[in-house]
């Protein structure tokens, strides 16, 4: 039983891994654009104080070495974001950032290993590092359900990349399985919890993949508003957003040098015009532009840029 522990264990050191370093892309971007535009840095500053608890569980732990190694490597990538993110920001965040570094990154993992060290003898400390461990991990675990409401919303997942979320969830299904193997509940606990949402998110795929090609991300910018959270898109989801945004400016920069109608026209009057057209048939559309373009009709000057 022990040998089959170690093997899934190594394959969840493997898995994990890979996960911890899906957000080199957006990293590299951040580099090359000197710049961390709109990305927000709690998620990496957070996976850092729980990488940093786990990686001190698995050493207190007897026979934990290759949960403290997994989590080693992954406090490690998660520090090198971290410094790439404070070198990049701009100064206002940079200092609000370098507030919330030293507060739960210093102070508070400085202070448990004090306490639990010096304070907690015996059995103890691990139960009690376990809770601390486990309960942050299922914190974090509960930041994807505000995403999965966006999907259920506006019935797209064009920005919840399908083999993310199946790494997640393989993540989650493995180090489970260990936990099963060891019977340690402070590691099971929360990977089933992360199981049962990969697994939702997986199936939400599943169900709206194919709509997502007819969504703009118009409506993912109303979803946002209407949850208050437009801050749900990061990671390997930001680039999404950042695509889109590139798109639009090369559409921008290509009209600029197309003659331009300058209409006092309302937006909410453009807005219903692009409705109707869609209710329109061929024939009923060309007749309707056609009045609509008359100068007898309509007072339009147009010009060139």
């Amino acid at each position: 039983m022990a040998s089959i522990a170690v093997i899934v264990a190594i394959v969840g050191n493997i898995i994990s891994i890979l996960v911890f370093l899906s957000p080199v892309g957006t990293f590299r971007r951040v580099v090359n654009k000197k710049s961390t535009e709109n990305f927000l840095g709690d998620t990496y500053v957070c996976t850092l104080l729980s990488t940093s608890l786990w990686t001190f569980y698995g050493i207190l732990k007897p026979g934990g070495f290759l949960i403290a190694t997994v989590n080693g490597a992954g406090a490690f990538l998660q520090s090198i974001y971290v410094i790439l993110y404070l070198i990049y920001a701009p100064k206002d965040t940079k200092v609000k950032y370098l507030k919330l570094v030293g507060a739960l990154n210093i102070v508070c993992f400085g202070l448990v290993i004090v306490l639990i060290l010096l304070a907690v003898h015996g059995s103890s400390r691990l139960t009690i590092l376990g809770f601390l461990c486990a309960g942050l991990t299922l914190g974090m675990y509960a930041s994807p359900l505000s995403a999965l409401r966006t999907v259920i919303k506006t019935k797209s997942v064009e920005y919840m990349p399908f083999f993310l979320s199946f790494f997640l969830s393989l993540n989650a299904a493995v180090w489970s399985a260990y936990a099963v193997l060891v019977k340690d509940y402070f590691i099971g606990v929360p990977n089933a919890i992360g199981l049962v949402l990969g697994s939702a998110q997986l199936v939400l795929y599943m169900t709206y993949h194919k709509n997502s090609a007819g969504l703009t991300k118009y409506t993912y910018e109303v979803a946002a508003e209407e949850e208050g959270s437009s801050h749900l898109i990061q990671g390997d989801l930001e680039m999404g957003e950042y695509k889109e945004k590139e798109k639009s400016e090369r559409i921008l920069s290509k009209g600029r040098s197309l003659p331009k109608t300058s209409v006092s026209v309302s937006r909410q009057h453009s807005l219903q015009r692009i409705v109707k057209t869609h209710s329109l048939s061929e024939y009923e559309l060309q007749s309707k532009w056609s009045l609509e373009d008359d100068p007898e009709n309509v007072h339009v000057n147009t010009g060139h840029h």
